[in-house]
């Protein structure tokens, strides 16, 4: 896919990347079982495991409410996955018999979402995280308490060929690539670089 690691890294990070082409075909429930699986591990604080997941798949009865929900531009290429996932984060956890803000929530879950969409490409389907979505409408005709935030949802399905996507996105239906560690890890503080740039570190 003409990506490349700068350090040593598994594939599947760098080969994991949001595809909007979708086949559209039917994903066995071992898949998603196996992908929530893995969410299931991530790490959280307190253990407090605050990720919650509401999913719903074409011909389910839900399908249609949660295209719904999704900004137009959006539900031109997510009506072509397999599944859409909304991720819920629990604002408050139990602190030694104490009910208290849980300050880690979204982190927690962004945690669980990188787990379920890693595992899902070790099984050879894909996933597109979507923030371009009606967030209150999705909390009202989904009755989501206000004691849970809601994060985001993801599409998930067999990545398929340009023909069946929309025109509009056939140009960045390709993976792309990310800022060097000199622009993103620091010393101490935003100041300092914590490596040598590449060309200096020989």
């Amino acid at each position: 896919m003409g990506r490349a690691a700068d350090h040593p890294v598994d594939p599947l990070f760098v080969d994991r990347w949001s595809p909007r082409s979708f086949t559209g075909e039917p994903v066995p429930d071992a898949v998603l079982k196996s992908a929530f699986e893995a969410a299931r591990w991530a790490p959280s604080a307190m253990n407090a495991q605050p990720w919650r997941f509401l999913v719903a798949r074409p011909g389910d009865g839900w399908w249609e409410s949660y295209l719904e929900l999704l900004m137009p531009r959006n539900r031109l290429w997510a009506g072509c996955a397999s599944a859409l996932v909304l991720i819920l984060s629990a604002r408050r956890l139990d602190r030694r018999g104490e009910i208290v803000e849980n300050v880690s929530h979204s982190f927690d879950a962004g945690a669980a979402w990188a787990n379920f969409a890693h595992q899902a490409l070790l099984l050879g389907w894909h996933t597109h995280g979507i923030g371009g979505f009606d967030r209150e409408a999705a909390r009202e005709r989904l009755r989501v308490p206000e004691d849970f935030a809601i994060e985001a949802m993801v599409a998930l399905g067999r990545r398929g060929d340009l023909d069946g996507l929309d025109p509009e996105f056939h140009a960045a239906e390709a993976p792309n690539g990310r800022r060097p560690l000199i622009d993103t890890v620091f010393a101490g503080s935003l100041e300092t670089p914590a490596f040598a740039q590449e060309k200096d570190a020989a």
